[in-house]
């Protein structure tokens, strides 16, 4: 069973789901292009595209990718390496063909046809990646290659022209031809200059354009389907988006309606898992819990038929077999839980949202398949409860942040409105990092840093540990770490505490070695604020933005370090208090306080914001510049005098 692909039938049941089209043949480059060391259009670029092709052709099954590229700096070769996903079964690599042109016209053609390897692959779908390298690429070189696709009769995609790229482009054309000129699509253009989208009687749609800039490149965006130039088609029979949108919410709200009527079998598991005392909010928890201890196979990897035959593992057809056989993926356990709730008498609701981490909806652009992922919303105490059963170690009453502020259908009776998540709050989400620092007088440091995680942090980490290995979740989060303690100091993640526990605090114990501080003559110098000295503080060297802030979710972070200082030393200089306020969005306090032969040191920041608008950035650089400075303050230790003797 495939709650999306019924998600995504459910859109296609209220859409309409030929000239030849030539596409560019390889280019002799001219002199200029040649010699070109710089692009006074692009300063500073890497390597930019000289020309960009996109053909489709729905008649013959085809869609053709043609580029020329000029490298123009070492980093820029990384273009020399394309990589193109597909799937095997209803799509295959037709053409690849390319060359690379060295800037005194020498050309070396593409003869290794690259490596193929298998992605992703589950019954019934497969996922592989195409990787093609160009020879001999080098600064001066102009790459040009082509690649086309074939696809299934009948299962060529309606395109969607991404018109900005990672790198400037000086001129490109884009063209659709349906495969039928009397099913006309619409589309949807989002591009910042006045190029139009040409339409014939034939059902061909073109569009060129020249100087195209290159994707905004900014700390924290939001998804780039907000900021992305690109023109989407799609069949509708309908007149306005809100029509649209109706429609298809009604042909959702019926099918999800059916799916969440529980049945007498899933009446009976309810009735196994609440007891007749329970209260509502017991009844909601219980089911979760139970829920959650089901395999699910969006975080595990999905058994081989073989696999499946052995252990006696049959196809999931209804919601009912997602409860006999303890296992589905992400939306097969949401939908899931939200018939049990029913079936145990609670108020519940499914709702399909898109995911924030990718996309934010678009009511311009006619698809459901916008929305990914089931969440489900439970009446408690006289409130809504938005929870996510399909989010392994998700803990009850909690959204994975790229649920939160995210828009999708909610089923009402039996109909899908548009409906909204609400925002999570910055005390949901509190990372605090608790360390006790020995140094000795030649800065020598050992000690133990324990980090408590809450909320989103603690669920990163523990879905992190579902999909790796040992070794590699140790490696990420020593990653994690390292932009954060001063130089010359080496943290090493020993082990989690309480990882297989979403509903307690998960703590990772951190092992502190090396040097720390600087001696010149009888002064020490430390760093005040353990994890910040090394920090790249967001938002402060760029002075303006051009796309919204996109933070994810709101948090807290909380320092408290506790430094033993070396032997011989007092201290003479402590770290001024802050207290800074971005009134209604965020605010740092710090403080230190001596105790004999140590020092204590608290930080607290924390922003209570998830997207703000590019008009809002002049107040955040300014908080955070603040922050920058109040974390650069130092601990100033003055050697003791030595008392000579008589």
């Amino acid at each position: 069973m495939s709650l999306r692909g019924l998600l995504h039938c459910s859109g296609l049941l209220l859409s309409v789901c030929s000239p030849v089209l030539l596409c560019a043949q390889f280019q002799e480059p001219t002199k200029d292009e040649l010699q070109m060391t710089s692009d006074p259009k692009a300063p500073g670029a890497s390597a930019v595209y000289l020309y960009r092709e996109d053909v489709t052709d729905q008649g013959n099954s085809t869609r053709t990718y043609y580029e020329r590229v000029k490298i123009l700096t070492e980093k820029g070769k990384d273009l020399a390496t394309t990589r193109w996903e597909y799937a095997p079964e209803s799509e295959k690599i037709a053409t690849v063909e390319g060359r690379t042109i060295h800037a005194d016209g020498t050309i070396v053609p593409l003869t290794d046809k690259g490596s193929d390897l298998i992605d992703y692959k589950t019954k019934g779908y497969q996922l592989n990646t195409l990787t093609v390298t160009l020879p001999s690429a080098e600064v001066g070189s102009i790459l040009e290659y082509r690649i086309r696709i074939k696809f299934g009769v009948y299962a060529t995609p309606d395109p969607t022209w991404m018109i900005q790229q990672s790198y400037f482009i000086h001129k490109a054309h884009y063209s659709f031809k349906t495969a039928n000129a009397f099913y006309v699509p619409g589309w949807v253009a989002r591009m910042a200059v006045d190029a139009k989208v040409v339409a014939d009687k034939y059902g061909l749609f073109t569009l060129d354009i020249n100087d195209v800039p290159a994707l905004p490149d900014e700390d924290w965006m939001p998804p780039l389907n907000t900021v992305r130039w690109r023109v989407s088609f799609f069949y509708t029979q309908y007149k306005t988006n809100a029509e649209f949108w109706k429609e298809v919410g009604k042909n959702w709200g019926n099918i999800v309606h059916d799916l969440v009527n529980p049945s007498g079998g899933l009446k009976k598991a309810a009735a196994e898992i609440v007891a007749p005392g329970d209260t509502d909010r017991q009844k909601a928890q219980k089911i979760y819990a139970a829920v959650m201890n089901f395999e699910n196979t969006s975080f595990t990897r999905e058994k081989s038929k073989v696999e499946r035959k052995k252990e006696k593992i049959k196809d999931i057809s209804t919601i009912e077999d997602v409860w006999k056989q303890k296992r589905g993926d992400s939306d097969d356990i949401a939908v899931l839980y939200v018939a049990l709730c029913r079936a145990a008498g609670l108020k519940a609701d499914p709702m399909v949202v898109v995911n924030r981490s990718t996309a934010l909806f678009d009511e311009s652009v006619l698809s459901a398949r916008q929305m990914e992922d089931f969440i489900a919303i439970v009446q408690l105490d006289g409130k809504e409860v938005y929870l996510d059963p399909g989010e392994k170690m998700c803990p009850f009453g909690t959204l994975h942040w790229k649920h939160t502020l995210a828009t999708g259908f909610r089923l009402v009776d039996k109909t899908g409105v548009i409906a909204h998540t609400p925002s999570a709050e910055y005390t949901g989400s509190i990372v605090k990092r608790m360390g006790e620092i020995t140094i000795d007088e030649n800065g020598g440091v050992t000690g133990l840093v324990r980090f408590i995680l809450t909320g989103q942090t603690g669920l990163q980490w523990r879905q992190a540990a579902l999909q790796n290995d040992q070794d590699e979740v140790k490696k990420q989060f020593n990653e994690s770490m390292r932009d954060e303690v001063p130089d010359g100091v080496q943290v090493d993640f020993d082990h989690f505490v309480g990882l297989d526990d979403p509903t307690s605090n998960l703590m990772a114990i951190v092992k502190v070695s090396g040097s720390l501080g600087a001696a010149t003559g009888k002064h020490f110098f430390l760093p005040a604020y353990f994890f910040e000295s090394h920090a790249k503080h967001p938002f402060v060297a760029q002075d303006k933005r051009i796309t919204p802030v996109d933070v994810r979710y709101p948090k807290s972070d909380i320092d408290d370090v506790t430094y033993k200082l070396p032997p011989g030393y007092t201290v003479e200089t402590l770290p001024e208090r802050s207290n800074l306020s971005w009134p209604d969005h965020a605010l740092l306090k710090t403080g230190a306080v001596q105790k004999e032969d140590t020092v204590e040191v608290a930080r607290s920041l924390a922003y209570n914001f998830t997207i703000l608008d590019p008009k809002d950035y002049g107040s955040l650089h300014d908080f955070y510049g603040k922050v920058a400075s109040a974390d650069q303050q130092q601990i100033v230790l003055t050697r003791k005098p030595v008392t000579s003797g008589n």
